[in-house]
């Protein structure tokens, strides 16, 4: 194996979002180097050499795919890997599928990577990420999951698409789990500095025609767009690929920032020894904190019941 070149980051699992997330590394300035590591080796060849023929535009970055010696040292690893659900399969099967498969990929990353910042993708990705942690027996600093990071992002496209303003200047979270029992705070959200039932007055006494915002539609919106897309088109990608990016933008940053992921919960709103989503401070050294924002008392039984509905699958599985 070639000596490090710098930043090294690892894909684990070439289908659609790893492949993704693996191109859009390509084209950032985030690795040095990327490895791509998948059961199926000649579809991660594949990826990997179609991937690095794009980048003969940008600065030299070596992509490559490999086994899991090809992983040594690296700084982040996604990991991917991981079957969709099939029609029929309840929640409890898939889970089970994905353990087992998160189980045997946990020894083998973390025995040439065990300083690498992990980061869960596949899904049930809170169910994921709590055995990742379990069984990996890494510091809880260094496992992220990508938990309603998306949700989140869905949730800030729409309602700037109602407002018409800038994603940039809504502030809005999905907490709780990446499924049927996430929430959207809504009494946390905020649009350029103020409250969402503030800004819509703001605007409507400039003379500015912003719609009422139908909290029911949007949440329906959040939680279904992921499968109209799949119906759509087969897969969902883009915007796990581009979440993913933004935990990459934070974990090489220079200083912390604030975002939504899923990670171990320790008495936040109540909720221990379960991963969920809710506001963590990530950055070069992974999770350093969690910053609760001040809920209700409804949207706290909303993360109460999320910590539920884990539990019961959690309980269920052997880990």
């Amino acid at each position: 194996m070639e000596a490090k070149l710098g930043r090294k980051i690892t894909v684990i699992g070439a289908g659609a979002v790893g492949a993704t997330i693996a191109y859009s590394l390509s084209q950032r300035s985030h690795a040095s180097e990327v490895v791509l590591i998948d059961v199926n080796e000649k579809k991660a060849n594949g990826e990997a050499l179609d991937i690095v023929q794009s980048t003969s535009f940008r600065d030299p970055i070596r992509i490559v795919a490999g086994d899991y010696e090809e992983a040594r040292d690296s700084d982040i690893v996604i990991i991917t890997s991981g079957v969709a659900r099939k029609p029929g399969q309840t929640r409890l099967e898939l889970a089970k599928t994905n353990v087992g498969i998160i189980k045997d990929i946990a020894p083998k990353i973390t025995a040439v990577a065990p300083n690498a910042i992990y980061v869960l993708v596949a899904n049930p990705v809170d169910v994921l990420t709590y055995v990742f942690t379990k069984v990996s027996g890494l510091p809880e600093s260094q496992i992220i999951g990508s938990g309603t990071i998306l949700d989140s992002a869905r949730l800030k496209c729409i309602l700037a698409q109602k407002l018409h303003i800038a994603q940039k200047n809504v502030h809005s979270y999905v907490f709780g789990e990446h499924g049927d029992s996430s929430f959207i705070p809504w009494s946390t959200v905020r649009v350029a500095g103020v409250s969402l039932d503030e800004y819509v007055s703001l605007m409507r006494s400039m003379g500015h025609p912003v719609e009422t915002i139908d909290k029911d539609d949007i949440y329906h919106y959040v939680q279904k767009s992921g499968g109209q897309i799949i119906a759509d088109k087969g897969a969902t990608f883009y915007g796990i690929a581009a979440s993913v990016m933004n935990i990459c933008d934070l974990l090489t940053s220079a200083f912390d920032s604030v975002t939504c992921v899923s990670t171990m919960m320790h008495g936040e709103y109540g909720v221990s020894d379960v991963c969920l989503s809710m506001r963590v401070l990530i950055g070069p050294n992974g999770v350093t904190g969690r910053l609760p924002l001040p809920l209700t008392n409804e949207e706290i039984d909303k993360m109460q019941h999320s910590e539920r509905v884990l539990k019961e699958i959690l309980s269920q599985i052997e880990i």
